[in-house]
């Protein structure tokens, strides 16, 4: 779970209120792979230990749509985290809220720089 503060620090990135969303969400991917795992260094929970983690959510358990999707997006977030943790040279689990901020602003500064697709020809 994203502290207080650490929702605070995302909020406060200039980035556009998707790539907000965006980014909370994985941090929060994040908390909840390294609950998982009971740690937050090393490298990621095995799939099998984050099905056993949402098989003992009532909450998760309880609708199987729900679960499949939860895991189904818990497997994005760790190759996402996986990709953003090679790239830094750290395990998943090594990465922080900083990082993932880092990333992100990153991202947003590439799509920025990347030009633009000329403009159509006027007709005839």
């Amino acid at each position: 779970m994203l502290s207080p503060e650490e929702l605070q620090q995302l909020e406060a990135t200039l980035l556009p209120t998707l790539e907000r969303h965006h980014l909370r969400l994985l941090a929060h991917g994040l908390r909840t792979l390294q609950a998982i795992a009971g740690r937050r260094s090393g490298e990621l929970p095995p799939d099998a230990a984050v099905a056993a983690w949402a098989a003992d959510q009532p909450v998760i358990a309880a609708d199987a749509g729900f679960e499949r999707a939860f895991l189904n997006q818990m497997g994005h977030v760790a190759a996402q985290l996986t990709a953003i943790a090679t790239a830094a040279g750290q395990a998943p689990l090594d990465l922080d809220l900083p990082d993932l901020v880092h990333w992100a602003s990153g991202q947003a500064d590439r799509r920025l720089r990347s030009p633009a697709a000329p403009p159509a020809p006027p007709p005839g």
